[in-house]
């Protein structure tokens, strides 16, 4: 018998002593967009591990149960049927999966605090302090614990106080292994990713523990890509990875402006510095802001983090990256009233996309909401359409963003079409860069718009020669 097989029925053997080849049973708690899609490509490259993804959300549940998933990304269904129901299982059993898994997967909300010391900044760890003390609870020997959500540094250290105070016959590694997936790629990036990212004590218990993750991901993975540091470094890393690429995001979208009051046009400016070897082309294209679930929270931690140390002048760097980006989605939404003779009230304006990028119903933080809250507060009649972001998850948003309800009610129209949303419209708005927008029929659009027909470009996919050819007065962010 192997000493995982042995902790799985309460042997008090050393952690040392791991078999790193043994894991046969992981259990991810958390069903969202990290757990889902992980544990998915996990259980497809691992058929002899047993992989269980629970939550409390019985709907989720549910869904990730049915050929309607709760995520959307392409290639995922494809790849959660292939082994679901095989090796791979989503349920609400939390505390029974708990019990029999050998390697546990944190993969919980952490979102921004909205109250008390650090609102606005710090990240809420509620859940992942109830999932540790439910860990605590139902384990009997060894386990290996797995920080997967995005969490400040030393939440391990705060993991491990809780596991240790609350277990009577536990004993706990504590790993960190954030997660870079970028949505719409998700996938892709998992199937071949940059990098895997392990980090954990650099003690022989926890290099064993390390290990056993490793031997995990090495069934896919070459091993040169996986990195192991220590945990404050892998858990920083992550903050760090996503404070960078926002950086580079609002660095671009601030020279938009400059480019269209000087006449230049900030494709070119990106084309041009990208060639740079030392900066690279890459998250240097212009667009109405950046959103989704991790930069702007991630930033916030930084900044939280950066003030509680006493580091005023770091804190004050990155704050100004969300600055940035909140005034890139306010000028957008000034510039579509401002062209509209100053007022889009009772003006028909035709919103396309309203998921924080292609190829996923993610909402979070996208600049979408800004932007349609702004114009619903000035009194436009919107008219939105997204491909895949359900009507009461565009209306919770908007809710959340504090649109009065008698304003969404007589002011925002669901569209079953993107040529819907544009029919007999003022303006039309591209917030999202879902392919269908770029491919129209962009003549027929002209046709059935009032005149003139306004059209503005908040993701630089339209094809701004043939549209001014067609009689629109176009704007696209950073062109003079």
């Amino acid at each position: 018998m192997t000493l995982l097989q042995s902790k799985a029925t309460g042997s008090n053997e050393p952690f040392s002593q791991y078999n790193t080849m043994s894991i046969n049973n992981i259990c991810c708690i958390g069903a969202g967009y990290v757990g889902g899609p992980t544990m998915a490509m996990i259980a497809a490259k691992c058929p002899h591990i047993q992989v269980n993804v629970v939550d409390m959300n019985e709907k989720r549940i549910a869904a990730w149960n049915s050929e309607d998933l709760p995520v959307y990304e392409p290639g995922l269904t494809e790849l959660v049927t292939s082994c679901r129901g095989k090796n791979l299982h989503f349920s609400t059993e939390v505390r029974q999966a708990i019990r029999n898994a050998q390697m546990i997967f944190v993969a919980v909300g952490t979102p921004t605090k909205t109250y008390g010391a650090g609102a606005g900044r710090a990240a809420d760890l509620c859940y992942v302090e109830a999932a540790a003390r439910m860990i605590a609870e139902e384990s009997d020997g060894a386990k290996i614990i797995v920080e997967k959500s995005t969490i400040p540094v030393r939440t391990a250290e705060a993991m491990r106080t809780i596991l240790s105070a609350n277990s009577q016959s536990g004993q706990f590694q504590v790993l960190s292994n954030p997660e870079f997936l970028a949505e719409g790629t998700a996938v892709e990036d998992m199937l071949d990713p940059d990098r895997i990212l392990i980090g954990g004590e650099q003690t022989p218990e926890g290099l064993d523990a390390i290990e056993s993750l490793v031997a995990v991901y090495a069934n896919w993975i070459p091993r040169k890509k996986i990195l192991t540091t220590n945990t404050w470094s892998s858990e920083l890393s992550k903050l760090v990875a996503n404070a960078f690429l926002a950086q580079r995001i609002s660095s671009i979208n601030s020279i938009s402006a400059l480019c269209e009051k000087t006449g230049a046009n900030v494709n070119e400016v990106g084309r041009a510095i990208g060639h740079d070897s030392r900066i690279g082309p890459k998250f240097l294209k212009s667009s109405v802001g950046f959103g989704g679930s991790c930069f702007q929270k991630d930033i916030l931690n930084l900044v939280y983090l950066c003030e509680h140390y006493a580091l005023p002048e770091v804190a004050a760097y990155w704050e100004q990256v969300i600055i940035m980006n909140d005034w890139q989605k306010t000028r957008f939404a000034r510039k579509i009233v401002n062209t509209l003779f100053n007022t889009v009230a009772n003006k028909k304006i035709g919103v396309l996309g309203f998921a924080f990028k292609k190829d996923t119903n993610d909402t979070r933080e996208s600049a979408a909401i800004y932007v349609v809250r702004d114009l619903l507060m000035e009194n436009a009649q919107v008219s939105l359409y997204d491909p895949k972001v359900e009507w009461d998850t565009i209306l919770r948003e908007m809710r959340y963003a504090g649109v009065p309800e008698e304003t969404l009610i007589k002011n925002l129209h669901h569209c079953s079409s993107a040529m819907d949303a544009v029919t007999n419209s003022h303006a039309m708005v591209v917030l999202t860069e879902w392919d269908e927008f770029a491919t129209m029929d962009f003549a027929s659009v002209y046709q059935n718009m009032f005149k003139p027909a306004f059209a503005f470009d908040g993701r630089g996919i339209l094809p701004a020669d043939a549209m001014r050819s067609l009689g629109f007065e176009f704007y696209s962010i950073g062109q003079g």
